[in-house]
């Protein structure tokens, strides 16, 4: 994909051409983007079980890793060393890691620690006999890893604008977590979530509750910040003096960190919804709740999150459909409201040549 396909000037931009969101080919190509950064999980939900499989991640990438928090928290390869069996099928609390194919053993660093039938073996063991560690970063109470090291998304700014939130204080829900199943393209899935141009013709409630003519969108090297104003008299962020937004009604902070991780923050806590590619025509979605205040989850725009998400998976499929027309191509993208999914499709053609 050439970087001179998404024209710079979003005026006379033309949007992604329709093949890359119906060709086997063009998904195939472009599942190269998902190796850096990847959303782990919250430290809230190491409190319960301190070893967790990071199954969403092998999804994404087909990278099997395990969190594991002990004297220090690490990511590491959740595949043994010896035949490759998967390591940790279940989140657990365990004094170390044991393979249930041949008894391999290993420390929770990853070291290599015991492996019987293994006298006679020659250099045995050695450093290849450890469990491959991963980068890992924490950041406001949640953990990110990536395949290898890569480039460190803005994570000071953006704690600078949402710090003053303290997710890293937020409680996991489990009754808030979903797994959707979506029959469109998971390019369609992120160019949705980064506009609100379709709320008012989509989301008749959420409409209700966000201040559609006050909607913006601020892009930055990684990712997307949108800004949701509350309608007069709703639910709002009580923002800090000398913030960057102070005076303004608040109801929600849409972030989106490349090229497939949404965290959604409102005053009731923070829903983080994670994009998993399937096929060319086929996505999932993993959503994940994390509440500071349970009494405001059934007010202003974070309440009505199931039938926001009903709503987006059928008009996603519908535009699924109208892809595959040979009368479509490419569209245009609206200066005003559209800067978000113009700089998404920037930022992917400035991955390939």
């Amino acid at each position: 994909m050439s970087e001179q396909l998404i024209d710079a000037d979003i005026r006379r931009a033309r949007t992604l051409p329709s093949r890359f969101y119906t060709e086997p080919s063009e998904f195939e190509r472009l599942k190269s983007v998902f190796s850096g950064w990847q959303f782990a999980a919250h430290t809230s939900e190491l409190e319960s079980h301190t070893i967790q499989p990071l199954e969403h991640i092998e999804a994404v990438n087909g990278e099997s890793m395990v969190l594991i928090q002990d004297e220090e928290t690490k990511c590491v390869s959740n595949v043994c060393t010896h035949r490759g069996m998967r390591l940790v099928l279940e989140p657990c609390t365990k004094k170390n890691l044991q393979c249930r194919y041949h008894g391999r053993t290993f420390n929770l660093d990853g070291t290599f620690r015991y492996m019987a039938e293994f006298e006679q073996a020659i250099d045995f063991p050695s450093a290849s006999d450890h469990l491959k560690q991963f980068p890992l970063k924490q950041w406001m109470g949640m953990y990110f890893t990536a395949q290898e090291e890569v480039p460190d998304l803005p994570w000071e700014m953006l704690e600078q604008r949402l710090g003053w939130i303290a997710p890293e204080r937020f409680t996991h829900d489990a009754r808030r977590d979903r797994d959707h199943s979506v029959e469109a393209n998971w390019l369609l899935y992120v160019d949705n979530f980064l506009e609100g141009f379709h709320i008012p013709y989509v989301h008749p409630e959420l409409n209700q509750a966000l201040d559609y003519s006050g909607y913006v969108t601020e892009t930055f090297d990684g990712g997307v910040l949108q800004i949701g104003k509350a309608m007069k008299g709703d639910v709002k962020f009580d923002l800090p003096k000398g913030h960057p937004d102070e005076g303004q009604d608040i109801a929600a902070y849409y972030l989106w960190l490349f090229p497939n991780m949404m965290f959604n923050f409102y005053p009731w806590g923070l829903s983080v919804n994670v994009v998993i590619p399937v096929s060319y025509n086929q996505c999932r979605i993993l959503y994940r709740g994390y509440v500071s205040d349970a009494e405001l989850a059934s007010q202003g725009a974070g309440s009505v999150l199931d039938t926001v998400e009903h709503q987006d998976q059928w008009v996603i499929e519908e535009v699924q459909k109208g892809m595959a027309s040979k009368a479509y191509d490419r569209g245009r993208y609206s200066p005003s409201k559209e800067q978000g999914v113009h700089h998404f499709h920037r930022m992917l053609s400035q991955n390939f040549d």
